[in-house]
């Protein structure tokens, strides 16, 4: 069955930088289009960014674009999302996603 598991999450300050990574198995990751949604406290949960199979193509919501990058190594069935100039308004809990499956989440926290 699918699995998704992320990692990477944690307490940053405000301008800082964090990479989450999210471990796919259960499918064939390299024909896989590959999303990120996170879901803030007390909020529903939005779509942040998707890469194309091969990592040629991505797209960004518009609160995160210039500041996030959605990645993928078919070799190592993971897909990453390297956030740069974090604000506090990106605390939340990230999720990778694929065709209906979610991972556990990871937890970023951008505090002063």
């Amino acid at each position: 069955q699918v699995q998704l598991v992320e990692s990477g999450g944690g307490l940053v300050q405000p301008g800082g930088s964090l990479r989450l990574s999210c471990v796919a198995s259960g499918f064939t990751f390299s024909s896989a289009v590959m999303n990120w949604y996170r879901q803030a406290p007390g909020k529903g949960r939005e779509w942040v960014a998707q890469i194309s199979t091969v990592g040629d193509s991505t797209n960004y919501a518009g609160f995160v674009k210039g500041r996030f990058t959605i990645s993928r190594d078919n070799a190592k069935n993971t897909v990453y999302l390297q956030m740069n100039r974090l604000k506090l308004e990106d605390t939340a809990v990230y999720y990778c996603y694929y065709r209906g499956s979610w991972g556990q989440g990871t937890t970023v926290t951008v505090s002063s």
